[in-house]
């Protein structure tokens, strides 16, 4: 593959558009204010290294992968929803929707992470719903329910259903959901975005079969979660 293609494979996520503008005309003013009227060399070089640094981080989080799942058949598989690392595989109870006993897989994603949200099946959304709240570490297990969060519940072809709750963490600021209830969903496709670093939690049936461990590191739309009996 050319280095061209591999370039192509990535772009810059609608959420981050705006952004990444203003911020470079605000970097651009702020690095021509300082050679204009700060006259020692170190302090403009100083300014533009930072700025530079700066934009290139915010570029990086913004990056949004043009993946595709390449495992064949979707029936009864759960794939990974975001890119991070797996912090909690737990049988909790689910208050807010089933209000029953689930298996809870959860996701953290640092800041350098993809903050892109995948759909975790094929099927369609049949509950959608943003809570206000706190904005606490997105790695404690509090947060799953006390912080900034959307609850999406989503149903497979054969009527099993799973809940997948986007949650913000100390540094994010705005969760993005595109689920809306009766939409088609597909694992290709995009559900939503976190903005900074943030969590993402699956509540899957209690005799669901995981395929993930504490702490491995997971890539959304490629690695596999669980299978749904």
């Amino acid at each position: 593959m050319s280095k061209l293609r591999k370039i192509r494979k990535y772009k810059i996520h609608r959420e981050g558009v705006n952004i990444l503008i203003y911020l470079f005309l605000f970097l651009l003013l702020l690095n021509g204010s300082v050679h204009a009227f700060v006259p020692f060399r170190i302090c403009q070089v100083t300014i533009l290294v930072i700025s530079i640094i700066l934009y290139l981080l915010i570029v990086n989080f913004f990056r949004s992968p043009r993946r595709h799942f390449n495992e064949g058949n979707t029936d009864n598989l759960v794939v990974a929803p975001a890119d991070g690392k797996i912090v909690a595989i737990e049988e909790v109870t689910e208050n807010e929707y089933f209000q029953e006993k689930r298996l809870l897989v959860s996701i953290f994603m640092s800041i350098l992470n993809v903050h892109a949200n995948w759909y975790p099946i094929d099927g369609k959304v049949v509950h959608v719903k943003h809570h206000k709240g706190r904005f606490q570490a997105a790695y404690l297990p509090k947060s799953s329910t006390e912080n900034e969060r959307s609850t999406v519940v989503l149903e497979t072809g054969n009527g099993t259903r799973i809940l997948l709750r986007q949650i913000a963490g100390a540094m994010a600021r705005r969760i993005v959901t595109y689920a809306k209830r009766g939409k088609k969903c597909d694992i290709e496709e995009h559900l939503g975005f976190i903005k900074f670093g943030s969590r993402v939690d699956l509540y899957l049936p209690v005799n669901t079969e995981v395929m993930v461990t504490m702490y491995q590191k997971v890539t959304g739309c490629h690695t596999i979660i669980a299978k749904l009996k």
